[in-house]
């Protein structure tokens, strides 16, 4: 009886340790993301409110916007041919402060399919990018901007 007992408990215990499920690796999405960058000559926090300004005059949904100087959007969700997976574009734009009146604005864009897989739950999937005019729309509207950009007078 005892025997039995230490048989069934072995049995559990493989049962409970085989039931996390399979451990597996995440893609490989390297390569997947359209890179550019500019320098704009605009101080960081005019450049940050230029790029907010920016994603939301091309309707952008603004995920992600930090005051450390990195914003994540996405545009709107579409159907391919109507009836078809749907896909969005997810837009990274980093800004870094090069000089006190110069800003680095960094962007990638990724291609997203939204789908499940026989091991995931129903999520937006990352695949490879082909199209920038997204992203070179954006940069040439945050140029655009800078280029007006008049600083104000500093108090005497």
């Amino acid at each position: 009886m005892r025997l039995r007992h230490c048989i069934v408990l072995g049995y559990l215990i493989l049962a409970a340790l085989g039931a996390g499920g399979c451990a597996r690796t995440l893609p490989d999405t390297a390569g997947f993301a359209l890179e550019n960058t500019i320098t704009v000559d605009a101080p960081f926090k005019d450049a940050w409110q230029m790029v907010k300004g920016v994603l939301r005059e091309q309707d952008l949904e603004i995920y992600t916007r930090d005051k450390r100087g990195t914003f994540v959007a996405y545009s709107k969700p579409r159907k391919f041919l109507g009836f078809m997976q749907r896909h969005r574009v997810k837009y990274t734009i980093e800004l870094a402060p090069v000089a006190e009146d110069e800003t680095r604005v960094y962007i990638a864009s990724m291609r997203q399919v939204y789908g499940v897989t026989l091991l995931t739950y129903p999520d937006w999937h990352d695949r490879k990018t082909t199209d920038s005019q997204g992203m070179l729309k954006i940069l040439q509207a945050v140029e655009a901007k800078a280029a007006k950009y008049k600083p104000l007078p500093k108090p005497a």
